[in-house]
């Protein structure tokens, strides 16, 4: 497994670059953000971790262009910033992971070993589809009634979850942890606000709305009078 880590500060940098060696992966680190992104456009790699506050550019930027040229390999960010707007603009801009420093360098490993092992439960033949909505696992692409439907990575792992569990009422709560692998405060919108931009993509233009809201229990994807559902 070959990780990407994209870390400034260089006692930080070391002791990762150590750590995540001797825990038998393959480590390339740069320190700033204009490196970070070249090297995850041009090089091929199971992991991205990522600082914030980056020289050159910073780490939001470098996760915009990465997102943009369809690079979906997994990113974790690491960095000091720890307010939870910085957590949801992190994870909406499609962060799969968000972990702040200080850190265990114990919990970090365990999230880098969750995050390569979703990274590798994708079967290269799978394909879901309900109703006229397919969803392409192996090459990462959405179309509904044959019109292609561009998706963050995020928003792909969030349809995914719909599609799998299709007709069953998944809690927020379950989103939040399924999607980005963590809990969030109660006040925290990030799940509405991800459904949200996800419906305007496979619903707003069609006949037929697949994700349901079910007030006071979270949300389904179904299809009206579908037995499996």
């Amino acid at each position: 497994m070959r990780i990407l880590l994209v870390e400034d500060e260089q006692k930080t940098g070391d002791y990762l670059k150590q750590g995540l060696s001797e825990a038998g992966y393959i480590t390339d680190w740069v320190t700033d953000g204009i490196s970070g992104q070249h090297q995850a456009l041009t090089e091929e790699y199971d992991l991205i971790i990522l600082d914030v506050m980056l020289p050159g550019m910073n780490g939001w930027t470098v996760l915009e262009g990465i997102r943009r040229n369809g690079k979906l390999m997994p990113v974790l960010f690491l960095t000091a910033k720890d307010q939870i707007d910085d957590r949801v603009k992190g994870l909406e801009l499609g962060a799969d992971d968000y972990l702040v420093k200080p850190f265990a360098f114990a919990e970090l490993l365990a999230r880098v070993r969750t995050l390569l092992r979703r990274g590798q439960q994708l079967r290269e033949d799978d394909v879901i589809c309900v109703a006229d909505l397919e969803l392409d696992l192996r090459k990462r692409r959405a179309t509904r009634a044959g019109q292609r439907i561009d998706l963050t990575a995020k928003e792909f792992a969030l349809l995914e979850l719909f599609m799998r569990r299709r007709g069953e009422v998944l809690p927020r709560s379950l989103i939040a942890s399924q999607v980005w692998d963590m809990n969030f405060d109660s006040d925290t919108n990030v799940v509405e606000v991800a459904i949200k931009r996800l419906r305007s993509k496979i619903d707003n233009n069609f006949d037929t709305r697949l994700i349901q809201n079910i007030r006071g229990m979270g949300y389904v994807l179904e299809v009206k009078d579908d037995p499996v559902a």
